[in-house]
């Protein structure tokens, strides 16, 4: 079928968020981070960028998809917060950032989240990991596969603590897909990302993510540290309806790392702005159906469109659709006809299928011969 124009402009761009004048948006800030992005997750719009497809080690940002294969095994239930985990002597014996968890004790799964989150426990990684799949090794396959369903080409896991190895590695791009999915696939867990601290086994520890007791707006996620891959950090926060996820890698200290993820993230939320457009499931244009059940279809969006842009230029957005010029019954929900495309300053920043939001049938015989007819005369 072939598309028309539709000239009409969506009525929800007739009013204007913001009267501003447009801000100029100067370049981003020059970091020394081997790779570093910024990205609104909300439209999926990158801010700023450095060699986000290089391949870097993720250290103890590992510990994020550690967690995404935890809520998955919560949300099947295969698993529950409750049940008590045994400490392998292999857990007991890891170096680097621990929970202090006993060798041969058994430790409240909830109590090792925890401990994986707040404290990047290396001791808790292992033995959640030998919980869930028997091995750490058959558990990292298990991190593999959520990768790749996650669309994370460029990584590969060999463990869930991040310690060093060759064919452990990752991309920023990469790590900006998997925090994407821990905040909007998990909010009633991602909010303990946000805890400055945690006391197990009577010893207090504190968040290593400095930035929490910075910038109230920041909400995680998760810092990593190993001599060959740096220091790492990946924030997130939201001011307003706009959350922005930062990943700086390969930096030289933990204030560089804090620093630069701060400066990103002000960046972002200075010179940018988000709007909710359209919302998924919206009736945006009744259109004429030929030979169904029903002489009219509701075309709509299967997700939300947000866009965002430079600071006072929301008056300029302009939004058009093309419409397929004769649809014919039967539809089904969900079926292309057309697309909703969005514009700012001529230029195209976003387009989108438009879909059927039900499903119509074909009508009766009389129904459709008196459709045939009045297309074969039009």
């Amino acid at each position: 079928m072939t598309l028309i124009k539709n000239s009409l402009i969506l009525s929800l761009m007739c009013f204007v968020f913001s009267a501003h004048a447009a801000i100029p948006v100067p370049a981003a800030p020059k970091l020394s981070a081997k790779s570093f992005l910024l990205i609104d997750i909300n439209s999926d719009t990158v801010l700023a960028q450095k060699k986000i497809d290089r391949s870097i080690e993720p250290a103890s940002i590992t510990k994020m998809m550690t967690a995404y294969v935890v809520y998955k095994e919560l949300e099947i239930g295969r698993i529950s917060l409750d049940e008590m985990v045994p400490i392998s002597e292999k857990a007991w014996r890891m170096k680097g950032s621990k929970m202090f968890v006993e060798v041969g004790s058994k430790v409240r799964l909830g109590d090792l989240l925890m401990g994986l989150i707040v404290q990047s426990g290396n001791d808790a990684s292992v033995a959640l990991a030998e919980h869930i799949a028997g091995t750490e090794v058959i558990f990292a396959d298990y991190m593999n596969q959520y990768a790749k369903t996650l669309g994370m080409n460029k990584t590969n896991y060999v463990n869930s603590t991040g310690w060093p190895h060759h064919r452990h590695k990752t991309t920023a791009r990469d790590i900006a897909v998997l925090a994407k999915a821990l905040i909007t696939e998990f909010p009633e867990h991602y909010q303990l990302y946000s805890e400055k601290s945690m006391t197990y086994n009577g010893i207090k520890q504190y968040n290593r993510n400095k930035l929490l007791w910075r910038d109230k707006s920041i909400d995680g996620i998760k810092t990593g540290h190993t001599d060959s891959a740096g220091y790492c950090l990946v924030a997130s926060a939201k001011r307003g309806d706009m959350r922005l996820i930062s990943v700086i890698l390969g930096t030289r200290s933990n204030k560089a790392r804090t620093d630069q993820s701060q400066k990103l993230l002000n960046y972002g939320f200075r010179f940018y702005e988000s709007h909710a457009l359209y919302v998924a499931g919206e009736g945006l244009k009744d259109v004429r159906i030929w030979e169904g059940e029903k002489e009219n279809l509701a075309l709509g969006l299967k997700q939300d469109l947000t866009v965002t842009i430079p600071r006072g230029q929301y008056k300029k957005l302009e939004a058009s659709m093309e419409i397929d010029q004769t649809i014919i019954a039967p539809v089904k929900k969900g079926q292309e006809m057309g697309s909703v495309h969005v514009k700012l300053n001529g230029d195209e920043i976003i387009s989108m299928p438009l879909v059927a939001l039900n499903t119509i049938e074909k009508g009766g015989l009389l129904q459709r011969a008196k459709d045939k007819i009045i297309l074969m005369f039009d």
